[in-house]
Parts: C-alpha cells; structure tokens; sequence
C-alpha cells in the first residue's frame, strides 16, 4: 500500500468475534493492525492466522489501564458482548465500556486520531418505538441485570460526544444490532450460537419465552464493512449510527431454520422469559445507507450455513483434543 494510505489502526477487543473480523480485513488492506485483547471472552485462535503478518502486532492488554501508543485511527471494540459473559462481573463490564472509552479518547486527543465507538442497540432497551430510530432515547432499566452493559455504552457515547463537542474529536459512534457468523463463541449465550451448537450436539434447542420476541440478524462480513465504511466517510457524521439487518425474524423461526440446516433431530424446549429482555429489536438503517452507502447483502440462509459450517469444526477439533488427551 502507498504510504499515504497506508494507516497505523488500533483494534481493541481485536481477538474477540467482531474484532478479528476487523483485524483480518484490515490487515488484508495493507494497514499496520494494533490488535489490542485481554483475553477475557477473546482468544488467541481468532487472530492466529494474522500472526505471521508484517503489518499485524498483537498485544495483551485491558482497556481499563491506559495505553500509550502512536496510531492513526482506532475502532474501540473492547467490552463482552454477550449477557453470559458480561454478568459474571458486571462491575467490570461498565468499568470497560467507561474507564476504556476515557481511556482511547484521552489516546485519540493526544495523538489526534479518528476513533470509533462499537455501541449497541442494547441502547434502546426494550423499545417503544418500532424499528429503532437513531433519535429514540430508549427504555432502559438501568439498575437490572443487564443494565452494566446498556448503561455502560450509553455513558460510552455520551462521553464520546462530550470529548467531540469539548475538544474536538472526529468520532464515530456505530449502534450494533445482533451480528452473527463464524468465530463466535461457543459458549457466549446468545441466540446463534446457542441454537448451533445445541442442534449440532442433538441436545433440546431452548427458546425463551414463547418464541415470539423478535432480533434482526446481520452477518458479520456485512457489518465490518459497514464499520470501515462509517470510519473512512470523509468528515464525523456527528451523531450514533445504527448498523445492523432491518430483516425481522422471530427467535422460534431461528431455532427452526438452524434445525433445518444443520440436520438436527433435537427438541425444541421453551423456558421462561429472562429479566429485561427486549420483545423487539429491528433497526432503521436509513441513516447507515444515506451516509455509507451501506446495506446488509448476505442472506440468513447463507449466513447461517457458514456459522454451521464453523461450528461443526470447532464441536470435531474438541472431539479429537479430547480423543488425543484420552489415548495420551
């Protein structure tokens, strides 16, 4: 790449699901990818085929403490993403989103980098206004259970835009709806995974509620190009911008089409509703097309199939780990 393209960006949460999504198209571009992790739900098998890169660095290192560095720009992705994984220390998770969000911004002001904010549609809560809008404030209970998450990426974007307006940052601030595709993790809880590897081990496919409640799900190939396109539009759009599918599906149709895909003869079993959990989610990415020129492309059937396919390896790699330790 030539040398006036060519950028120093920084990736926190570079080794989690989206993150190393990220690192790998970046580095592929030719840009010299800080990937910055540490390690609390990513892993170092996301990124291990980018080891080998010239223009990769890895290094272990939690978004809470500072970090100082010289890069161009930086795509703060650091913070669990899923309920599993960021309730079993809730503390910590706001302590990421906030602590970690002051922390690259103080490192975008001193060095005057472009920085971008993965948000979420977590923001909304449990809507009142359908599809979600970018100018809805939301329904968030922000002392229950999920709330160190909601409430710790809405202090996130406010502290985003506060460092704009003060001194003059150019941000970027993407609200993420549920994004799925290979590289997930297993054990995350979130519905995708969840239904793969349950219909894939045969054991009873568990649909909360009645199966009614409602997401829109993008691929992840889809929404990492809508992060390098909002990052690369030419000047801050000044406000969140919502990425995500505007497909609406119901978590009962999920659950079928992953029983379908995957051959699966497994049950489905209905377990009561968790606390706070959003009845309908579907953004407005009117905004998102305008601005970037973006829509999602990728089919839910094609997506799910590639999921599947990236399950099905990680379920026979831990068999034969398994077998091999067994026979040792």
């Amino acid at each position: 790449m030539k040398e006036l393209t060519r950028k120093r960006i920084l990736v926190t949460g570079g080794a989690g699901f989206l993150g190393s999504h990220l690192c790998e198209r970046l580095v592929t571009q030719g840009h010299d990818v800080l990937c910055v992790d540490n390690f609390y739900t990513g892993t170092k098998d996301n990124i291990a085929h980018l080891l080998d890169c010239a223009n990769f660095e890895l290094m272990r290192h939690d978004v809470t403490f500072p970090l100082y560095v010289e890069v161009d720009e930086i795509y703060n992705l650091a913070c669990p993403a899923s309920p599993v994984h960021y309730q079993q220390d809730p503390v910590q998770t706001t302590k990421t989103s906030v602590h970690g969000a002051i922390n690259m911004l103080g490192l975008a002001k001193r060095v005057k980098a472009k920085i971008f904010q993965a948000s979420t549609s977590e923001v909304y809560g449990d809507a009142r206004v359908h599809p979600q809008t970018e100018n809805y404030w939301g329904n968030v209970n922000p002392i229950g259970p999920r709330s160190c998450y909601d409430e710790g990426k809405r202090c996130a974007e406010t502290l985003f835009m506060d460092y704009r307006r003060q001194h003059g940052l150019d941000i970027r601030i993407a609200r993420i709806f549920n994004t799925y595709g290979p590289r997930m993790h297993p054990a995350d809880g979130r519905v995708v995974s969840n239904f793969m590897m349950q219909a894939l081990e045969n054991r009873p496919l568990t649909v909360y509620g009645d199966g009614s409640q409602t997401r829109s799900f993008c691929y992840v190939d889809d929404i990492i190009d809508a992060f390098v396109r909002l990052m690369n539009l030419p000047s801050d759009p000044g406000c969140p911008v919502n990425l995500g599918n505007p497909c609406e599906v119901s978590m009962l149709e999920i659950a079928q089409r992953t029983k379908a895909i995957t051959g699966s003869s497994s049950p489905i079993e209905f377990r009561p509703l968790p606390v706070d959990d959003p009845c309908r989610r579907q953004p407005d990415i009117s905004l998102a097309t305008r601005l970037i020129g973006w829509t999602p492309h990728t089919s839910l059937e094609h997506g799910l199939r590639e999921t599947a396919r990236y399950f099905t390896s990680v379920i026979g790699a831990a068999r034969t780990a398994a077998a091999v330790a067994t026979h040792a």
